[in-house]
């Protein structure tokens, strides 16, 4: 059987390091996380207008996340906390691609940054800075590496993401300082760490519209390497 042809959002970045102009990038474990289940990884330039086009050749998309934010007029906020970064350009395009593929009912993983852009996309809302809106919080920007585990998570039972899991435990990475803070209409909640945070959403009506706020590209749980299985078994 052909590989599906995954679509991943790329992120992007100003003149300086890697080239004088601006540039994109993606992180290799997103590719070959993708191509290990069986997937065709392609990424996606940031071209709004071109969201269709690229969603006539995509079987499936992936919302990576990223050192940036959603713009919180976007969700309505009114103000911006001082540690919001946003890149518009990216977020129009993720913005774009992302309805599209829900409208195609085509599969779908948001991933960490990803998963609050389809929260926002389906009607929901973010917490803008964590520490300064849930007391007590876990250190969901963790201070050990990525590709270690920063917390555990409750897996609900019953969702899309235990069936795919297996479990109702999920030790996960943490890199995130916003989250999920209302859900969109018809969205249920399939995970959340111990202080509450939202760790991941899921649209029933469709065949595969998962987020998760942590990052399965660097299978640090068994559950992981189950979701991109499952996703691109979904995408063929």
């Amino acid at each position: 059987m052909s590989r599906p042809i995954v679509g991943i959002t790329l992120d992007s970045e100003q003149p300086g390091g890697y080239s004088k102009f601006p540039w994109y990038a993606v992180r290799e474990n997103y590719c070959s996380a993708v191509a290990r289940a069986g997937g065709l990884p392609l990424p996606l330039p940031h071209e709004p207008d071109l969201a269709e086009s690229y969603l006539d050749t995509i079987n499936a998309l992936i919302i990576t996340g990223g050192a940036f934010d959603v713009d919180p007029s976007l969700f309505g906020d009114k103000t911006r906390h001082e540690t919001v970064i946003t890149k518009d350009r990216r977020t129009s395009f993720e913005i774009a691609v992302t309805s599209g593929a829900i409208d195609r009912d085509m599969p779908v993983l948001g991933i960490c940054g990803g998963q609050q852009l389809l929260n926002v996309v389906l009607g929901g809302t973010l917490i803008q800075h964590i520490p300064d809106a849930i007391k007590d919080a876990l250190a969901h920007e963790q201070p050990n590496p990525r590709d270690e585990p920063g917390h555990d998570i409750k897996v609900t039972p019953g969702t899309l993401l235990h069936k795919i899991t297996g479990t109702e435990t999920m030790s996960v990475n943490s890199a995130h300082h916003q989250a999920v803070r209302t859900i969109g209409e018809n969205i249920v909640i399939n995970a959340v760490a111990s202080d509450g945070v939202i760790e991941g959403i899921e649209l029933p009506a469709k065949r595969f519209c998962l987020g998760v706020q942590w990052h399965p590209e660097f299978s640090i749980d068994p559950g992981d390497l189950k979701i991109f299985d499952a996703f691109i078994e979904a995408a063929r």
